[in-house]
């Protein structure tokens, strides 16, 4: 006889103390391992447990903390203080908005808690109520790490405090332009959903400090409106460029038939398609389309056109009824889906900026170009003083620069922690996003497609 654990052994029968199921002793022995092998599963499986609890109180109790470079990400919209010289603001794609009091030396955010969306495409300011500005969230350079918007956001406290004010679902805005002479009527031009049809896309107007929305001009529902200049000297002079576009995991088809040029005499209420008017290329797709007016002589605007009909800088003298080619210096038409910006000089009918791969300055009309060395690339948008053209802010894949001579000197952009995050490492793991692959953009007219981030 043997006694295991209490249990009485023999060699035809086992009887074991809490049951009276005879078994074999071989039976018995593997039962008793089997109730070992569980009772040890029950302890690892205890200490998993502990384990798992341990390291989730250990992440919760984790923060995220700044650790550095102070280093700007891509400003898709700047503006400045009427009269404040020293005050600026700037929408950042996945920084919201910051103000600098004390001319870029150093910034804050002011929408934090308040614009629930990181990402804000463009931004104005009223010229007869400095204290009210309007953003538009979702930016509108479209590379493969965009983010969308929420709509329209108000302040009428100088940027203190937010409220949306709707066009929720317009994702992408890209201008938003100020009544001069009146702080409650105020423009949007929406791209709409970069990755598929919706109707919320255009051109919108508000009359009562966006309470209620007019949707003054619409395409269709795959074209929304990239581009919104106004005439400030004559508020009722408007100009629209809407663009084709669709977002793809693997690229961007950039431009279609549905990219066009639109003028409104009477503020907005009515609009002619001057796509086609003499001097302007004849084409079936055209990409992103940039627009600027002259302040300084009436009548003058520009247009930067790339398409299948060809590709120029394109300048009209009687408000948009006949163009003259200007140039097509390949400078002007670097990566035509992320930038395609122009802005005149509000004092001198001769100057006029393209905002690129580098920042352009004609002091000729447009005919020839040349860089404005800022110290860094990729800019996307530019805001002159309208009473003082010497006086700028300019807005780059490296954050806000500010100058007070006309672009010879600037600002630096390192005080403000606002990059964009391209990629992510964890555990020497690397993780990469579209937005960190380098490659080389081939636009074709035929497929209008490009393959590349």
């Amino acid at each position: 006889m043997i006694h295991i654990g209490g249990g009485l052994f023999s060699e035809q029968t086992a009887i074991f103390p809490c049951s009276c199921i005879r078994e074999s002793p071989v039976n018995y022995i593997i039962r008793i391992l089997q109730l070992v092998i569980a009772a040890g599963l029950v302890f690892v499986s205890a200490d998993a447990v502990t384990a798992a609890s341990v390291e989730r109180d250990v992440a919760q109790a984790m923060t995220w903390r700044f650790v550095g470079p102070m280093r700007a990400g891509r400003v898709n919209g700047v503006v400045g203080h009427p009269t404040d010289k020293t005050t600026f603001y700037a929408a950042y794609t996945g920084g919201g908005v910051w103000k600098t009091m004390d001319a870029g030396n150093n910034w804050v955010n002011i929408s934090d808690g308040q614009i629930f969306k990181g990402s804000v495409g463009a931004i104005d300011i009223s010229q007869s109520n400095p204290e009210v500005l309007y953003v538009g969230t979702g930016e509108h350079a479209l590379r493969g790490d965009v983010s969308h918007g929420d709509g329209v956001y108000k302040s009428t406290d100088g940027g203190d405090t937010w409220i949306n004010v709707g066009l929720r679902d317009t994702r992408q805005i890209a201008r938003v332009v100020i009544h001069p002479e009146n702080s409650d009527i105020v423009y949007v031009a929406a791209i709409g959903h970069f990755t598929g049809p919706n109707p919320e896309r255009g051109v919108f107007r508000a009359s009562d400090g966006g309470q209620t929305w007019e949707h003054i001009l619409y395409h269709d529902d795959d074209a929304g409106a990239i581009d919104l200049v106004m005439d400030r000297s004559r508020p009722d002079i408007l100009y629209a460029a809407t663009w084709e576009v669709r977002r793809f995991p693997w690229g961007i088809r950039s431009g279609g038939a549905g990219s066009r040029i639109y003028r409104s005499n009477n503020g907005g209420d009515s609009w002619t398609d001057v796509t086609e008017n003499p001097g302007l290329p004849k084409a079936t797709v055209r990409e992103r389309i940039g627009l600027a007016l002259s302040e300084a002589k009436p009548g003058r605007a520009w247009a930067l056109i790339r398409s299948d009909g060809g590709k120029g800088l394109y300048r009209t003298d009687d408000g948009g009824d006949t163009w003259e080619f200007l140039t097509e210096d390949i400078r002007l038409f670097a990566r035509p889906y992320y930038y395609m910006h122009l802005v005149a000089d509000p004092s001198d009918p001769e100057r006029v900026y393209v905002a690129s791969e580098y920042l352009m300055m004609s002091a000729d009309g447009g005919k020839t170009f040349n860089p404005v060395d800022t110290g860094f690339g990729d800019h996307h948008d530019l805001w002159i003083d309208p009473n003082d053209s010497s006086r700028l802010i300019e807005g780059n894949d490296h954050g806000a620069l500010i100058s007070f001579d006309r672009g010879d000197h600037w600002t630096h952009a390192d005080t403000q922690p606002t990059s964009q995050m391209y990629t992510l490492s964890v555990d020497n793991v690397y993780i990469c996003d579209v937005g960190c692959v380098s490659a080389c953009v081939q636009w074709s007219p035929r497929s209008n497609e490009i393959n590349a981030p």
